[in-house]
C-alpha cells in the first residue's frame, strides 16, 4: 500500500473558539498518539487532508505525517464531521510501526451479475459493508471484493467464504453473512395474488356447477 505524505502544524492552541478560527482558515483541528507517546495538538490543512483520504486506500491511507521537520507513519483512527455542512471539523491519528499488526475496517464490495437469481425474479443483499481485518500496515487492502454471479436463491456468502490476501486475517465470525439472495418482496406479492386469483376461480367454478 502506497504512502502518502502530509503536512501538519504543531502547539495549535486547544479550546472551541481557537478551533473554530482554524476551521474558517481552512484547517482541522488534530491530535497524533499511541506507541505511548503524550498526544499531540495539530492542526492540518483541510485542503491536503482530503487529497490524503482521497486515494484507493481512502480511510486506510497510511499517512507519512510531517511535524516539526520529523516523518511519523500514521493511520486515521477518527474523523468528526459537521453534521449539516459535512466538513471535517476534527481528526485523530494514530502512530502506527511497518512491522506491527493492527486492525481496521475493510470495505467489502460486490463483483459480477447474479443472472440466476434475477431471472428467478430475486434480489441480491449486501448484508455486511466493512470487514475488520488485522494485518501488518503494507498488507491491508484496500477493498475486499466478492464475486456474487454464481449464486442461486437461497444461497448465502459468509465472512468465512471470503478469500483474505496473505497475511490478512479476521476475527469475525465466519459464519456471519456478507452476502444473501433471496425472492425480492414484488415477486412473493405477484405470486400470492396469482394463488388468490387461482383459488377464487376455483371457488366461482364450484359455486356455479349444476347440483
Amino acid at each position: 500500500m502506497a504512502e502518502v505524505a502530509l503536512r501538519a502544524e504543531s502547539g495549535r492552541p486547544v479550546g472551541s473558539r481557537a478551533s473554530r478560527r482554524l476551521r474558517a482558515e481552512g484547517k482541522v483541528p488534530a491530535v497524533l498518539y499511541g506507541h505511548g507517546a503524550e498526544p499531540r495538538s495539530l492542526a492540518v490543512l483541510r485542503r491536503e487532508l482530503r487529497q490524503a483520504l482521497t486515494t484507493e486506500a481512502g480511510m486506510n491511507a497510511l499517512i507519512d505525517l510531517e511535524v516539526d521537520g520529523s516523518t511519523h507513519l500514521t493511520l486515521v483512527r477518527d474523523l468528526q464531521r459537521d453534521p449539516v455542512r459535512n466538513l471535517v471539523t476534527h481528526v485523530d491519528f494514530i502512530l502506527i510501526s511497518r512491522d506491527e499488526v493492527i486492525t481496521v475496517d475493510v470495505p467489502v464490495t460486490l463483483s459480477g451479475e447474479a443472472d440466476e437469481v434475477t431471472r428467478a425474479g430475486g434480489t441480491v443483499e449486501q448484508v455486511l459493508f466493512t470487514l475488520a481485518v488485522s494485518a501488518t500496515p503494507g498488507r491491508i487492502p484496500n477493498e475486499l471484493t466478492v464475486d456474487v454471479a454464481g449464486l442461486a436463491i437461497g444461497d448465502t456468502i459468509r465472512v468465512g467464504d471470503l478469500p483474505l490476501p496473505e497475511g490478512v486475517s479476521t476475527e469475525v465470525d465466519a459464519d456471519e453473512a456478507v452476502v444473501t439472495a433471496g425472492v425480492s418482496q414484488a415477486t412473493m406479492e405477484a405470486e400470492e395474488r396469482a394463488v388468490e386469483g387461482g383459488a377464487g376461480e376455483g371457488d366461482g367454478a364450484a359455486e356455479g356447477a349444476p347440483a
